[in-house]
């Protein structure tokens, strides 16, 4: 289900890129904008992982440098029956976490040196679970390839807005003048935007499901959950977190901003509504 929605989404957004590329430049803008999506369609698929990675300057560690971090990634690796991904660390103090990769044998789980800072070994564990789940369930390619392409998108929507303030080309009258470069601004980043949200949002709560399993107390996951969000709420958001890439970590890093949308727009569940089903799911263990 998750290549089909993944080849879903590359169409998606290929088809707002086209339609970009019509509007500004005719058949022949739409044929660029073709060639450009079907090229960044590859690279994405291939390298969207070493991107998201670089974007927040996640470094590589091994066992030696982190001992306790790597072994658990390690057991809880070996617990859900999938290789062992690579272990990377983001210097923030903002506790958050994510999981990047085309597959599970090409797979990357990433924390920030505040999350371990502030969560203790089993609520690490179920950070972790909930993130191993992701890799798991092979949600991170598509998560991913929405980073990537989302980007993208928002920038066409920039380049588009810089267009309109300094004028472009005779065409303009027939094609709706400044009226039809203001939607093209407004909806290419904001229909990115929706398709990253139709994807990601439900899918949270299987991965905190197998996450609360695989940390062997879904409370665990409950805790953490509870300890970022209120650090998220009452912090600035992640260094260099973007809009394209928010939907990917455990808690939306701009829960704090925005709170009358948030129903509407956020990335993730509310998180009172996470923890209440990890309640349950505790609930029915111990029953």
């Amino acid at each position: 289900m998750n290549i089909f929605k993944t080849a879903l989404l590359m169409a998606l957004l290929t088809g707002i890129m086209v339609a970009v590329g019509h509007w500004f430049g005719g058949s022949t803008g739409a044929m660029i904008m073709l060639v450009i999506s079907l090229g960044m369609n590859f690279f994405t698929y291939w390298f969207s992982d070493t991107m998201v990675l670089k974007m927040y300057n996640a470094r590589e560690i091994s066992e030696s440098e982190a001992p306790q971090l790597y072994n658990l990634v390690a057991k809880l690796a070996q617990k859900a029956e999938l290789p062992m991904p690579r272990v990377c660390v983001i210097e923030s103090d903002v506790p958050n976490a994510f999981a990047t990769g085309r597959n599970p044998d090409h797979a990357a789980v990433a924390v920030t040196t505040g999350i371990m800072r502030v969560l203790d070994y089993n609520e690490l564990a179920g950070v972790l679970g909930h993130e191993l789940a992701h890799v798991k369930h092979r949600d991170i390619l598509i998560g991913t390839i929405a980073a990537a392409m989302a980007g993208v998108i928002s920038m066409i929507g920039s380049i588009a807005q810089w267009g309109a303030i300094f004028g472009s080309n005779s065409d303009d009258d027939e094609r709706g003048g400044m009226l039809g470069t203001l939607a093209v601004i407004i909806v290419a980043p904001l229909a990115a935007s929706i398709i990253q949200m139709a994807i990601s949002r439900s899918r949270e709560y299987d991965a905190d499901k197998t996450g609360g399993e695989l940390c062997g107390n879904p409370m665990y996951l409950a805790a953490a959950l509870n300890k970022i969000e209120t650090y998220a709420m009452n912090n600035p958001p992640l260094e260099n977190a973007g809009n394209a890439t928010a939907h990917m970590f455990i808690i939306n890093p701009f829960d704090g901003t925005a709170k009358f949308l948030k129903g509407l727009f956020s990335t993730h569940p509310a998180t009172e509504d996470r923890i209440a089903k990890l309640r349950e799911q505790a609930t029915l263990i111990n029953a």
